[in-house]
């Protein structure tokens, strides 16, 4: 029955995946340099999963991180295109 739990086990929701790796992305960046090079590959990771579920222009995606006292504020603004909505 093991085996069968294996091989049939759940796959891990994406927001949870992406958050997870968002959470190794920053504690990295703390630890390492200063520099937020991370940000434009972040950006393009979260286009890659958002196109997987809607058509979104990838200019309508803006990524920042901002400091705020001693806290750094990751923002992510996405602009999602307008739903017909059917009858």
């Amino acid at each position: 029955m093991a085996l069968l739990s294996f091989l049939f086990a759940p796959k891990p929701k994406s927001a949870n995946a992406a958050k997870e790796r968002l959470q190794i992305i920053i504690a990295r960046e703390r630890t390492g340099r200063d520099g937020y090079d991370f940000l434009p590959a972040l950006r393009e990771e979260l286009i890659a999963v958002i196109a997987k579920y809607t058509k979104v222009n990838p200019d309508d995606i803006k990524v920042s991180l901002d400091k705020q006292g001693n806290l750094e504020v990751l923002d992510v603004n996405v602009i999602l295109p307008d739903v017909e909505l059917r009858s």
